[in-house]
């Protein structure tokens, strides 16, 4: 209660220092609202000034003569949302809408290890044509191990692998990159040694970047992994974030508050870690991600697998290639059809995708409760780690925890989805309604701010969402994309 009085109070300071003399200069103003600033303090009653793109007046104003006018009685009017762990690049459409739609003005891209590599000349054909939000990316260690080692890549990297691997880390940081990204639960990365990311990371910090993790284990090896991120951030002096926060593991369930114990513990000898979650019990990846030693064929793997990180009918399949005909269905559903238990199911369909490459499954491995104590601690932010097909969060991440029974008042929630993210990502003048910043703002009916994504129809879009501005921009405005493109590129 203390920090919240603190919150509070500061806010309300910053609130009544924004109750400024009229500019003069007209603009868009947005009158009425109950403003969430995003910084955690209460809503308050009052108007919002645009001008340029950017936030001019914030408090009781008058309106000006030239001044464009929407009425906000009624509704909550509060930051874009900022998704610092998103894969909603995917999305060949510049409105972005699966991500726009649910309130995100931000996406952070290059997640899990993998980004595009020469970040330069992606970000200048983003400033060329821009998208209808704000993106910024890291780069991928899978990416650029990939590049240095190519087919030989299952094994750890050679000292002068490593060096070439810095001098491609090294360039893209120059070109903007925010950071580094790891997925360690993937190939390649999966067969890199501490030592060498440890090296890749001393790069990005040398450039004041960061460093994002997809970790090594979130389930079989969570409590090595943690081990392993809080090495990376002591010897690599950088900033670390975990990357959508998870105890995947049925034995694991209950802990989340002993590993928030570890982490606190490790902050307090000065280390900066900090952690996104997204409001799901179910992931999204591949089969193979559940076999750590990659070895598909081994029935004893299978099993452990599928009794404690998930359950046959916990397991979606959302894309295979090689029967498309299983797509939709349950590995417990598939097993019954093919008159076989579901561990040999599991191996064989694992062996059918590696002759026919492409698939991707949906499953459930996360404890309610683990999630909300995880999104509770003070230093993670909501994410969506969502893709515009397959598993609902990428439509419906950030209403569906807006509406989640966590005891925490939507200012809290909204600073969690705004001023925390951009805080996490070391973002300056983002993720705040304060004059002098970018207007990426949205506008909402908090009553019927609802995800209605499922499953079944992963792209339903979320009600509710009066409006999206972007750079001052409106992009989005009762359920209908506008085609105006006034994101920017955000380099570190």
């Amino acid at each position: 209660m203390k920090m919240r009085q603190v919150i509070f109070f500061a806010s309300l300071i910053l609130f009544m220092q924004c109750q400024t003399p009229e500019s003069g200069e007209p603009g868009l103003v947005i009158q009425n609202a109950r403003i969430i600033d995003g910084s955690g303090a209460a809503p308050q009653e009052g108007s919002i000034r645009i001008i340029n793109g950017k936030i001019s007046e914030i408090g009781k104003l008058k309106i000006l003569e030239g001044d464009s006018v929407i009425d906000g009685t009624g509704l909550i009017l509060s930051p874009g949302f900022i998704d610092t762990h998103s894969h909603h690049d995917g999305d060949s459409l510049r409105t972005m809408e699966s991500a726009i739609s649910q309130g995100i003005t931000t996406i952070i891209v290059g997640q899990d290890g993998f980004s595009k590599l020469d970040l330069d000349f992606y970000f200048d054909s983003l400033s060329n044509n821009p998208l209808s939000l704000n993106l910024g990316s890291y780069v991928g260690h899978n990416s650029i191990r990939k590049k240095v080692m190519g087919e030989d890549s299952k094994r750890e990297a050679l000292p002068e692998e490593i060096e070439a691997m810095q001098r491609l880390v090294e360039q893209e940081m120059g070109n903007g990159a925010l950071g580094l990204s790891t997925g360690l639960e993937y190939d390649p990365g999966i067969y890199s040694s501490t030592q060498e990311v440890i090296e890749l990371a001393k790069v990005a910090s040398a450039y004041g970047g960061r460093y994002i993790s997809h970790m090594r284990s979130e389930d079989v090896a969570l409590e090595q992994s943690i081990v392993e991120i809080i090495r990376i951030a002591e010897e690599a002096n950088i900033p670390v974030q975990i990357s959508h926060f998870k105890l995947a593991r049925k034995s694991l369930w209950g802990k989340a508050g002993d590993i928030l114990t570890v982490l606190d513990s490790a902050r307090a000898d000065g280390l900066h870690i900090t952690a996104d979650v997204y409001p799901y019990q179910y992931w999204q990846s591949t089969m193979t991600v559940l076999f750590p030693k990659r070895d598909f064929d081994n029935r004893a793997s299978a099993e452990f697998a599928l009794n404690e990180l998930t359950s046959p009918e916990g397991m979606i399949i959302d894309q295979f290639d090689a029967m498309p005909e299983y797509q939709g269905k349950t590995l417990e559903e598939i097993a019954n059809h093919r008159s076989e238990d579901p561990a040999t199911t599991y191996i064989e369909l694992i062996r059918l995708s590696q002759e026919t490459p492409g698939e991707s499954i949906i499953a459930k491995s996360m404890d309610e409760e683990d999630i909300k104590t995880l999104m509770g601690w003070e230093h993670s932010n909501l994410c969506s780690d969502g893709a515009p097909k397959g598993h609902p969060r990428g439509w419906g991440a950030f209403p569906k925890y807006l509406n989640m029974e966590t005891g925490d008042p939507i200012e809290v929630k909204i600073h969690k989805m705004s001023a925390q993210a951009a805080e996490n990502l070391g973002l300056d003048s983002m993720g705040l309604l304060k004059p002098a910043y970018p207007a990426d703002l949205i506008l909402f009916d908090p009553e019927n701010f609802r995800d209605q994504a499922t499953y079944e129809n992963s792209s339903a879009k979320a009600t509710g969402l009066k409006l999206v501005m972007v750079n001052g921009k409106i992009v989005y405005e009762d359920g209908v994309v506008k085609n105006v493109f006034s994101g920017r590129v955000i380099r570190r």
